[in-house]
């Protein structure tokens, strides 16, 4: 602040400087703001599949009336799983697409959308996607709805296309749908 030489009392800055001042400081308050929110999402990013990258895909050879000679015969799944060479390159590929800054394969599960056990594509890069291994919805928890849904559908209590659509469309609302409160036991994994 400049003085007055005759009264040696502060000059007040000019009104237009305050208020630039103000003005620029709300602005930097937004930025932060937004960039805590867009942090926020990121983080929570990764426990739903982006769905322009993975919108899910089936296996045109599986459907309802066939899923006793296919899906629901124990070790099916086993026969057409992609080999893991094939699922680690993939892995690496879509954890860059996907734009998450934690790059470390170890911390992912290159996971089946649609899981193999109801009918997903076995090696259509639409139905695969690097899901976190460390979050509140993680691959563990996306297991067990695999399991509830696998003996949903062979058990005659889901139809094959409700299971799948459940399943590319919000697979943490068909969760909580299908496996909070769920009659069956949760042991192991099918897919």
């Amino acid at each position: 602040m400049k003085t007055n030489t005759s009264s040696q009392a502060p000059i007040p800055p000019p009104r237009s400087k305050i208020l630039r001042s103000v003005t620029s400081h709300r602005e930097n308050m937004k930025k932060i703001a937004l960039a805590l929110l867009l942090v926020a999402g990121f983080a929570a990013a990764g426990d739903l599949p982006n769905p322009k990258l993975t919108p899910g895909a089936i296996n045109p050879e599986i459907t309802q009336s066939n899923i006793q000679q296919t899906v629901c015969v124990k070790g099916f799944t086993k026969t057409i799983r992609p080999p893991a060479y094939y699922t680690n390159k993939l892995k690496k590929v879509q954890i860059v697409e996907y734009g998450y800054a934690d790059t470390d394969p170890k911390h992912y599960e290159e996971d089946h959308l649609i899981a193999l056990s109801i009918g997903g594509d076995p090696r259509d890069e639409r139905n695969l996607w690097p899901q976190p291994r460390n979050s509140e919805w993680s691959a563990a928890k996306k297991d067990q709805l695999e399991v509830v849904l696998y003996r949903s559908v062979c058990d005659g209590n889901v139809t094959l296309a409700e299971a799948q659509t459940a399943m590319a469309t919000d697979w943490i609302a068909a969760y909580k749908r299908y496996v909070v409160g769920s009659r069956y036991k949760i042991k192991g994994r099918v897919d």
